[in-house]
């Protein structure tokens, strides 16, 4: 390589480059780029949740005392035939996989005294009152260890508030409604907002 072909290589490394930076050079100056007061998309970042709250969640499900008044029994019918292949609910009525349920609610927990409870339901003890019940729905296998019931649970809570309701129905004498200071004792406290103080 002569010092003519160097040189020429040399000259269009070195105009490359000065175009490289001229260019880089220019557009800054043409383009001017501004920071924004906030992201144009915003990320929402899920909080991990505490663990009081989480504790709180694990403890059981929402209450339904205050629902059970209003509840639509009509629907609670509707979602019973979901547990009729295990339960009849006529009065007199065949226990088939599970026990007839007619009575159930305000009465003995293993109230059939002719059906084979598992275990755990046999030794559960007490009345099924509304808060029983609910939580019974809402995870039958935390209610209840070693349950024979399948079934996964009721996550909604006023479809537990329906079905209960409806349940309700089905006696001679149903259990009355939960009373209002009853429906006030269950309702969840709202924690008041610190106040702010100014500093003097």
């Amino acid at each position: 390589m002569n010092s003519f072909q160097f040189n020429k290589i040399f000259a269009a490394v070195l105009v490359a480059g000065i175009t490289a930076m001229l260019s880089g050079f220019i557009s800054g100056k043409l383009v001017h780029a501004e920071n924004l007061e906030q992201d144009a998309v915003p990320i929402v970042v899920a909080e991990a949740a505490t663990s009081g709250a989480g504790e709180a969640k694990a403890a059981g499900p929402e209450a339904i005392t205050g629902l059970l008044a209003t509840a639509d029994v009509t629907k609670g019918e509707k979602l019973s035939k979901a547990c009729a292949a295990c339960h009849s609910f006529d009065k007199g009525g065949p226990d088939k996989v599970g026990p007839n349920l007619w009575g159930v609610v305000g009465g003995p927990k293993a109230h059939k005294a002719d059906f084979a409870y598992s275990s755990g339901m046999a030794k559960k003890g007490g009345n099924w009152d509304y808060a029983s019940l609910n939580e019974f729905l809402w995870k039958p296998k935390n209610y209840v260890k070693g349950t024979k019931m399948s079934y996964a649970g009721l996550k909604k809570t006023q479809d537990r508030a329906d079905i209960i309701a409806w349940l309700r129905t089905l006696s001679d004498s149903p259990v009355a409604l939960p009373s209002a200071a009853e429906v006030e004792a269950a309702a969840p406290v709202e924690e008041e907002a610190p106040t702010e103080t100014l500093a003097e």
